[in-house]
């Protein structure tokens, strides 16, 4: 595979019009994911455009609509500013000049194998991820960029937008947001017009309440143990693959029917619970299908996840709150259990059990009891979700039409194992599950996965 530089520029919120100098505090929803660093994405695009289209036309727009975006989403642009002694708390900051890292590039790969289903090489992804800038030192405090974008060119075939972004920042919601608002600014021409309500960012962080300073607390505790900061690309062993699953909104249906028929009383029984149960069991059966190992009646398997606070919180918060606002939950099953016949059933009861518990807990999302328990989970033992299938991905359109495929690239990334999970693009009701593994790993969980769906 070659790739080629095309273009690397600096994009910033236009000089008129928007804000000429932004700070944000960092709320302790913040200061949780700094030392799980970076979040990185790919959006898939088929387009039979050729090098000298996607050079006077693709680029010029892009630009063009993304620093019409910066206007909006500014703190973007911008950094975040790490103080240099113990003393102090980070912050968000933009200040007029700041910009965010745009590359262009042409590639020769097969377009066609990367958008599929199949298991992928997970290296054959890298080249279409961008890096963010090395940290700058400024009067006391480092300046670490929050966003770096990549757009690829695969001549007469496609276009891949990538992205990487500090999880300090911003969550998931705000980020989907943001890359959705720049496809509606390209799609229509710039024409502001086309945003409503639910994209325009809400940045007052003063409804943030921190009855119990968690803030303090969390990030005196955290710069203790601060890893160093700056954007690391590590690529994944040789041989992991990436494979996307599909769950359909039939089998969903049945599933679901078959918990109700054993656990009638459960309360909390959702097409997620549903689908993280699902694959939750299918990965613990297929490390044992690899192993000659006996099932210790000893071990526990966790299972972690997050949840959006924004509706959770008295009174709620706009859901354009920019920033973090996530509790994680995490729970354990014994893992004979897990493996046995009623796996399946009880990896849905202590989901949803889990979910159901806390989400309806203002106090327990306040004292953050939730983030002490996930900072002491054995992360090898432990499968975590990236993604939601509230986010609508396959809804960005830049004025191509809709994606092909959308990978998360950063589940490379866990000790254990993490799969992403969204809408499936083609129909209503499925959805998509993305998982990095060990090759024969991925064989064995491919083969469990179609057996359980087939008896259905």
């Amino acid at each position: 595979m070659t790739s080629l530089l095309i273009e690397q520029c600096q994009v910033a919120p236009p000089p008129h019009g928007g804000a000429t100098e932004l700070t944000l505090p960092l709320t302790y929803f913040d200061h949780i994911w700094f030392d799980c660093g970076y979040i990185r994405r790919i959006l898939f695009y088929k387009l039979p455009i050729s090098k000298l289209d996607f050079v006077q036309t693709i680029i010029p727009t892009l630009k063009h609509s993304l620093s019409l975006t910066l206007k909006h989403y500014t703190p973007l642009a911008g950094n975040i500013a790490c103080p240099l002694k113990l003393s102090g708390y980070p912050e968000l900051r933009y200040v007029t000049g700041d910009s965010v890292s745009v590359t262009f590039t042409e590639t020769d790969m097969n377009f066609n194998h990367l958008i599929g289903n199949h298991p992928r090489n997970a290296k054959d992804f890298y080249p279409f991820i961008p890096q963010l800038a090395q940290p700058k030192d400024a009067p006391g405090v480092k300046l670490v960029p929050v966003l770096a974008i990549q757009v690829t060119l695969f001549p007469n075939l496609g276009i891949s937008v990538g992205f990487s972004n500090h999880h300090a920042a911003c969550d998931g919601n705000t980020i989907v947001k943001f890359i959705r608002t720049w496809g509606l600014l390209n799609k229509f021409g710039g024409d502001e017009q086309c945003l409503e309500n639910e994209f325009i960012p809400f940045y007052d962080r003063s409804v943030i309440k921190d009855p119990y300073e968690q803030g303090t607390i969390i990030w005196d505790e955290m710069k203790q143990n601060m890893p160093e900061i700056g954007d690391i690309i590590v690529t994944p062993p040789l041989d992991r693959v990436r494979g996307t699953f599909i769950i359909g909104r039939d089998n969903i249906v049945k599933l679901k029917n078959l918990i109700l028929s054993r656990r009638p009383n459960l309360s909390y029984v959702t097409s997620f619970t549903i689908t993280c149960a699902y694959i939750w069991t299918c990965l613990i059966k297929s490390k044992f299908t690899i192993q000659e190992e006996m099932i210790d009646e000893n071990v526990m398997e966790i299972f972690g996840c997050v949840a959006d606070c924004r509706s959770r919180l008295n009174p709620p918060l706009p859901q354009s709150y920019f920033g973090n606002c996530l509790a994680t939950i995490a729970l354990k099953a014994s893992r004979v259990d897990l493996v046995g016949k009623e796996g399946f059933i009880i990896a849905v009861e202590v989901i949803g059990e889990a979910i159901k518990k806390q989400m309806k807990d203002e106090e327990l999302i306040l004292n953050c009891s939730w983030y002490r328990e996930f900072c002491v989970v054995d992360m090898k033992q432990t499968l975590t979700i990236a993604g939601s299938p509230k986010f609508n991905m396959y809804d960005v359109d830049f004025g191509w039409g809709r994606p092909e495929k959308i990978e998360i690239i950063s589940i490379d990334n866990s000790s254990g194992i993490s799969m992403s999970i969204s809408k499936y693009k083609d129909s209503d009701g499925d959805l998509e599950v993305g998982l990095s593994l060990p090759k024969i790993r991925m064989s064995a969980f491919a083969a469990i996965f179609d057996h359980g769906l087939s008896f259905l």
